[in-house]
């Protein structure tokens, strides 16, 4: 139950200021769908650490690499980054990221993503023309 609600438990909620509809039940119409996903708890301890592995790697490399050589080698590693981020096949197709592996030095390893991430057993797939009109705001 909202604060809101808790405060004017006496009183008729408003749509507006409580997610939850009049009799206690939440308004899908009006808030959307609930998502149990984001109320959901790691379900492993190592679960929130793996799932920020690669940021806090990115962190280590650049704070050592800005104690070697200085402040100018983390910022064009970042700038590179982001350019190699910015390189994307069409909307309908999958993305490699083959420059972004070789600059954080990933493209000689074989990990999980590599085996279990096969682009043709992939559940994104639309009609191809739309998505490049709605990528181009088009439609």
């Amino acid at each position: 139950m909202c604060i809101v609600c808790l405060f004017l438990k006496d009183s008729v909620p408003v749509a507006g200021l409580c997610p939850q509809g009049a009799y206690g039940v939440q308004d899908s119409l009006r808030s959307g769908f609930t998502s149990v996903k984001n109320e959901l708890l790691p379900s492993h301890p190592l679960e929130l650490s793996e799932k920020n592995f690669q940021p806090n790697q990115d962190k280590m490399n650049f704070s050592t690499l800005r104690n070697i050589q200085g402040l100018h080698a983390p910022l064009k590693l970042q700038m590179e980054y982001r350019a190699a981020r910015q390189i994307q096949r069409l909307p309908f197709l999958q993305s490699s990221n083959l420059a972004l592996d070789t600059l954080r030095g990933n493209d000689e390893s074989i990990g999980f993503e590599d085996i279990l991430n096969d682009p043709t057993q992939s559940e994104m797939m639309g009609e191809p023309h739309m998505m490049v009109e709605y990528k181009l705001g088009l439609l």
